[in-house]
């Protein structure tokens, strides 16, 4: 097969073609032929060695969506010939509340789906909404259970309350806003990017500010018409502490990420005071990821930035680093 290894880390130039070797199904497992894969920021932290525990060579890739063409021993044959779109968390464990030691994420340590084949577990297996192109199927898995998790099973929303989410334009954001919306949310965004906003705004949010006015809470507080409910943040940093600033007494904060690096200066006095409720949240479990996948086969579409095809995955890479996106990036195979 065709496939994207990663054998050095550096630029995006190191990711190179090349042909390797066939997946083969073990007992409980299928293999897809891929006919999309999709960009996250946890490839570009792997390829650039940011992340915990790189092994290399690897095939990167989390999200990806094609056609079961094989099945191993004890997997129901009928999956063969079906549209599937991959659940790329593996071995969450048992307890709904936090994945175990053994949770692994598709694209390291095993080969992801920058490839024309990939082996992944039977159970992670989900038919593709029908309505999404291959493209738009491979846009969700990640990024949207991530923003599921976040905004349902952590930050529990309800119709008609207020959601921030702050850093709009990639991928989680992105998804968060959809969610969230077809929740019944209110959803406000921020972003450094004037464009982003009015994209956002024509895709569902109510409104949003810039981050780069240092007074964007307030700036927030004024347009919403009070404080929200819940604030969404995967940036971190200075970010996170306008959060506790912003957000409503009693509400809560979700944290899924911290691209901005470690919160300086904690306002812990804010979280007391404030009687906040201050949630991590990462992935998602098997639960979440079903929950998640049927608001897609209601009708949901991912938003899609950009598609280009697998061998312009280093072209990919280089579009995430410029943070220009709206959306997610798809490798078309």
């Amino acid at each position: 097969m065709k496939a994207v290894v990663l054998r050095a880390l550096g630029e995006p130039e190191v990711l190179r073609i090349e042909e390797a070797p066939d997946p083969q199904p073990e007992r409980g497992e299928a293999v897809v032929r891929l006919r999309a894969a999709a960009l996250n920021h946890r490839d570009v932290w792997i390829r650039t060695g940011r992340y915990a525990g790189i092994t290399l060579p690897v095939i990167l890739g989390s999200d990806g969506a094609g056609e079961v063409v094989e099945t191993g021993a004890d997997v129901d044959p009928a999956w063969r010939g079906r549209a599937v779109v991959i659940d790329p968390t593996f071995n969450w464990g048992d307890d709904e509340r936090a994945q175990g030691p053994a949770f692994q994420i598709l694209g390291l340590p095993g080969d992801g789906t920058y490839a024309d084949l990939v082996r992944v577990p039977a159970d992670a297996l989900h038919d593709k909404p029908p309505h999404l192109s291959f493209e738009e199927a491979a846009a969700v898995p990640l990024a949207s259970v991530t923003a599921y998790r976040a905004l349902v099973t952590r930050g529990r929303i309800a119709a008609g309350e207020t959601v921030v989410v702050t850093g709009i334009g990639g991928g989680v954001a992105t998804c968060a806003l959809l969610i969230g919306a077809r929740l019944g949310a209110k959803v406000y965004v921020t972003s450094g990017s004037d464009a982003k906003l009015d994209t956002a705004r024509r895709h569902g949010a109510a409104g949003g500010v810039s981050y780069h006015d240092p007074e964007w809470p307030k700036a927030l507080v004024a347009q919403i018409g009070g404080r929200p409910d819940v604030v969404v943040d995967g940036a971190g940093g200075d970010t996170f502490n306008k959060a506790l600033d912003l957000v409503t007494p009693g509400g809560r904060v979700v944290s899924y990420g911290a691209t901005l690096g470690p919160v300086q200066n904690l306002e812990v006095r804010r979280i007391f005071w404030k009687q906040l409720n201050v949630l991590g949240s990462t992935m998602g479990t098997r639960r979440d990821f079903a929950a998640m996948l049927r608001l897609y086969a209601d009708g949901l579409r991912p938003i899609v930035d950009t598609v280009l095809p697998l061998d312009q995955a280093a072209q990919a890479h280089r579009r995430m680093e410029e943070g220009r996106q709206f959306g997610k990036i798809v490798l078309r195979i």
